[in-house]
């Protein structure tokens, strides 16, 4: 029988199945403890907290609104702050049972009430260099599409992690992509056979985002570090990679709304013989619909009048609503007027399957 875990639940009012969804997800995806926080979030419905309360009266849909996850990173925040030691035993797995977790969850946040409540403001800024595998592997089968040569362009970059990919060194079912000597080393778990092998160039990045984070900041990087699972050493130790390279130097990255940077960079200057990319993970869900569907009517207005000289591709990593599963597609100008679907990959990158054979 079909795997029918999350289908459809995007789309479920109910905010106490949309937590339970969100730790089940957890779970799956090797983080116990996360699923453990994310699911006494579900004790707090039935607590006197602000916390509590704000969850109880979410307006929107919490999974599509990573709801869960936005207060994880908070109670993630006081441990890395050394703010709250009752934590403690909990992320390091001493604490297991469900109604222990959920009475310490409770007690922490009757204490730091204040100080989580922000947390909820927005989404989490879960900026995650593995996803960059599943940038580069696309980049890789697009080369004898439009060419070697790439101009990207980063939907909701977050910190900007993505958008200093360039600086990455890849090992992708055992083709290897970036510079040899790079700290960041990012070798997901490879299924399938390997993606194409040529040689790329990636000419130019940029990213935007409605609230850009600074990763020069100790403080504001500590607030992405606060959103990776800490379970998974690896996430945490490619963060701490990313900001040691940002600290070197800066990505570029702006402050703007999706839609106004789009049509700003699909005015500015193409030059001949590079392929100018949209790219994005994890992002799609978080802008409006109007705004969506203005995105894709301006880049597939312009795609309409794209050369063999000066391509355009779109490149996403997002989530299927349907499966809950994370797709890698690809469409590109001049081509077929279709979606390419080349791989699925685990939410943070520690495994592709690719799939382009049977795209």
């Amino acid at each position: 029988m079909a795997d029918t875990f999350g289908i459809g639940v995007m789309d479920d009012q109910r905010v106490a199945q949309g937590i339970k969804v969100q730790a089940e997800h957890c779970r799956r995806n090797g983080a116990p403890v996360t699923a453990r926080i994310v699911e006494a979030q579900l004790a707090l419905m039935a607590s006197d907290t602000m916390c509590g309360k704000r969850i109880v009266e979410w307006p929107g849909l919490p999974l599509e609104d990573a709801m869960p996850l936005r207060l994880a990173g908070g109670f993630h925040n006081l441990l890395l702050t050394g703010a709250e030691s009752r934590l403690l035993p909990v992320y390091n797995g001493h604490i297991t049972d469900q109604s222990d977790v959920d009475a310490i969850v409770v007690a922490v946040t009757t204490d730091h009430d204040q100080r989580l409540l922000p947390w909820l403001d927005g989404p989490p800024q879960t900026n995650e260099a593995g996803r960059s595998a599943s940038f580069m592997a696309g980049l890789l089968w697009l080369a004898d599409k439009t060419g070697p040569r790439f101009e990207l362009n980063e939907i909701g970059a977050s910190a900007g992690i993505n958008t200093m990919m360039e600086r990455y060194h890849y090992n992708l079912g055992g083709v290897e992509a970036g510079p040899a000597a790079s700290p960041m080393r990012i070798k997901p778990e490879w299924r399938g056979p390997p993606p194409p092998s040529p040689k790329i160039e990636i000419v130019h990045i940029s990213g935007c985002d409605q609230s850009p984070v600074d990763l020069s900041d100790p403080e504001s990087a500590l607030r992405v570090k606060s959103y990776v699972w800490p379970e998974n050493s690896e996430r945490l130790e490619r963060m701490d990679a990313a900001i040691s390279l940002a600290m070197q130097k800066r990505p570029e990255l702006v402050k703007a709304d999706a839609l106004d940077w789009v049509l700003e960079r699909l005015s500015s200057p193409q030059p001949a013989g590079i392929t100018r990319v949209f790219n994005h993970s994890i992002v799609w869900q978080y802008i409006p619909a109007d705004r969506r569907d203005a995105i894709t009517a301006a880049i597939e207005a312009h795609g309409r009048n794209a050369t063999a000289e000066r391509p355009l591709a779109w490149m996403m990593l997002e989530t299927n609503r349907e499966t809950f599963r994370h797709e890698l597609q690809i469409r590109y100008w001049p081509g077929p007027a279709q979606w390419h679907l080349l791989a699925e990959a685990q939410a943070h990158g520690a495994w592709v399957e690719w799939r382009a054979a049977q795209s």
